[in-house]
C-alpha cells in the first residue's frame, strides 16, 4: 500500500481537556517535532500513532492513512506495518554478530544487491555516530549511540518504513546535525519526540503537547533558520570538546575561548 498521507484527528488530555489543535496532516517528506515538558504528552502522542489509534486509546484520538483507518494487516502482520518506532529502549532477544542482523532484514525486506544495501546502512549509521560500528560485533555489544544509530539506519534503508518515528535521539549521542541532514534526503514522514532545539528549529513544525494535550503548532520560519545555525555552532563547539575528552586530552580555558572566538563570540 502506497502511503501518501498520514492524519490525525484530536482527542482529549489527561483532565479530559479537549485538543486545541483538532487536525494535522502530514506528507510525505515532512519532518515535525513533538515538543514540550516532561510528562506533557509526546510519548503517548506518538505511541498513539504508532498504535493507529481509533478512538481506542485513552486520548481518543484517531490516525488515519491516506483519509482511513489502518487497514487491520497493519496492526497483524509486522511485514506489512508502514511504521518504524524507534525508542530509547532497545533489547534484542538474539546476539546475531550486526552483519548477520542485517543479512537476514535485506534477505526479508530487500531485492536485488543485498550486500550494497547493508553496505549503505553501515555508512548511513557510522555517520551518526563517533564510534565506528564493528559488522562482526554482536548486536548486544553495541552501546546505546551505535544502537539507535544503527536501528535508525536500518528503518530507512532496509526496512525503506515510509512513516519513521523517533523517541529523543539526541540522548543517545547520536550526532543530531548529521542525522537531519541524511534523513531529509529520504522522502518519508520523520516525527521525532524531542528537548532538542536544533531538532525542533530545523523540523517544518513542532507539536506542542500540555498537560497531555496538543495545544499549538508552530512552523519554522527564516528568522528560526538563522537562530539554529547558531545553535549548530555552539553545538559544534560542545561535539569538539566532548570528542577531545573521549580522546583522554587536557582541556584549559584558552582552548574554549579560542574555539569561541573562531565563531566570533569572543567578547560577549
Amino acid at each position: 500500500m502506497q502511503i501518501d498521507e498520514l492524519k490525525i484527528l484530536g482527542g482529549v488530555g489527561k483532565s479530559s481537556q479537549p485538543d486545541l489543535v483538532e487536525e494535522i496532516t502530514l506528507k510525505m517528506g515532512d519532518v515535525i517535532s513533538i515538543v514540550g515538558p516532561t510528562g506533557s504528552g509526546k510519548t503517548t502522542l506518538i505511541d498513539d500513532i504508532a498504535l493507529f489509534a481509533n478512538r481506542n486509546t485513552p486520548t481518543n484520538r484517531r490516525v488515519l492513512i491516506n483519509g482511513a483507518f489502518a487497514p487491520e494487516e497493519f496492526m497483524t502482520d509486522p511485514s506489512k506495518n508502514p511504521i518504524a518506532f524507534i525508542t530509547q529502549h532497545t533489547n534484542f532477544l538474539s546476539d546475531l554478530p550486526v552483519n548477520e542482523f542485517l543479512e537476514i532484514h535485506a534477505g526479508i525486506r530487500q531485492r536485488g544487491n543485498a550486500a550494497a544495501v547493508i553496505e549503505e546502512t553501515l555508512d548511513f549509521a557510522n555517520q551518526l555516530t563517533g564510534e565506528p560500528i564493528n559488522p562482526l560485533n554482536g548486536m548486544t555489544d553495541l552501546s546505546g549511540g551505535q544502537t539507535r544509530a544503527l536501528l535508525i539506519a536500518d528503518a530507512v534503508i532496509i526496512g525503506n518504513s515510509p512513516i519513521i518515528l523517533l523517541d529523543e535521539i539526541e540522548n543517545a549521542g547520536i550526532h543530531r546535525t548529521k542525522a537531519l541532514e541524511l534523513l531529509k534526503k529520504y522522502d518519508k514522514i520523520f516525527i521525532f519526540v524531542t528537548h532538542d532545539p536544533r531538532i525542533a528549529l530545523l523540523s517544518d513544525f513542532r507539536v506542542v503537547m500540555k498537560n497531555g494535550a496538543m495545544v499549538g503548532i508552530v512552523h519554522s520560519n527564516k528568522e528560526e533558520l538563522v537562530v539554529a545555525e547558531e545553535i549548530k555552532k555552539l553545538d559544534d563547539v560542545i561535539l569538539h570538546f566532548r570528542q577531545l575528552i573521549r580522546n583522554g586530552e587536557q582541556l584549559d580555558g584558552d582552548m574554549l575561548e579560542e574555539r569561541l572566538a573562531a565563531l566570533g563570540y569572543a567578547g560577549r
